[in-house]
């Protein structure tokens, strides 16, 4: 696992660049937890300043990574319980995104917004099977909280599903689609730690949300839903 980055440490890797500037950050989101990157840099050249996991739910509480889960297959049923593990999500994540954000601004950086990558996009109450709807609810609450955090300390979100995320990039940026990944892939010397698929989704997200940034476009909120 990394080590816990400072506003110290986000500052330092900053100054390496030249200054402190605009920047994005990318959320990859998972059940009780998050990629998190942010990247600056320009729209043919982004640079990642920093790379880390989040947690979205309590370690402390093992059953807040899959509030909705029972059992494996097995849904938890309507209760005090599951309103109180789903209410200690919404508190923890909220806090953990709300941390990392505060730390990159205190850092110096100028957030321009938040991408999130996340699964699926569908309406939990469109799907028949019952253990895929338990891991759609999971997903929208994860999803949700990530958003709101962001967005209640007014910072702008667009959200993708990670299926459609690098078609969507290479169409922004013209650009050929493995083009695209290899370059993203190459990115993880500029950072230590784990570059996985997780990662560099995140990444894509932030690098996209700058691109809407300096074109003064207003980037969508949702894309092709399932």
């Amino acid at each position: 696992m990394m080590r816990t980055r400072t506003p110290a440490d986000v500052a330092g890797k900053a100054a390496q660049r030249g200054s402190a500037s605009r920047a994005a950050i990318g959320f990859s989101v998972k059940s009780g937890w998050a990629a998190a990157v942010l990247v600056s840099g320009t729209l043919k050249s982004p640079h990642v300043i920093d790379s880390r996991r989040i947690e979205l739910s309590d370690p402390s509480v093992p059953d807040s990574r899959q509030p909705y889960h029972a059992g494996f297959g097995t849904a938890r049923a309507s209760g005090p319980g599951l309103t109180n593990l789903v209410a200690g999500v919404r508190r923890f994540g909220k806090q953990s995104v709300s941390a990392i954000i505060d730390q990159y601004r205190t850092a110096g950086h100028d957030l321009v917004g938040a991408g999130i990558v996340v699964g699926s996009l569908i309406d939990p109450e469109r799907i028949a099977n019952a253990h895929i709807q338990i891991h759609a609810r999971e997903g929208q609450l994860f999803r949700g909280v990530v958003e709101d955090a962001a967005r209640a300390v007014s910072l702008s979100c667009s959200v993708w599903r990670e299926r459609d995320l690098y078609s969507t990039a290479a169409g922004t940026l013209n650009h050929p689609e493995e083009s695209l990944r290899s370059t993203v892939k190459s990115l993880r010397k500029d950072v230590p730690g784990r570059w996985r698929s997780e990662q560099q989704a995140a990444t894509v997200a932030a690098w996209l949300m700058l691109i809407a940034s300096a074109r003064d476009v207003t980037a969508p909120r949702r894309v092709k839903r399932t």
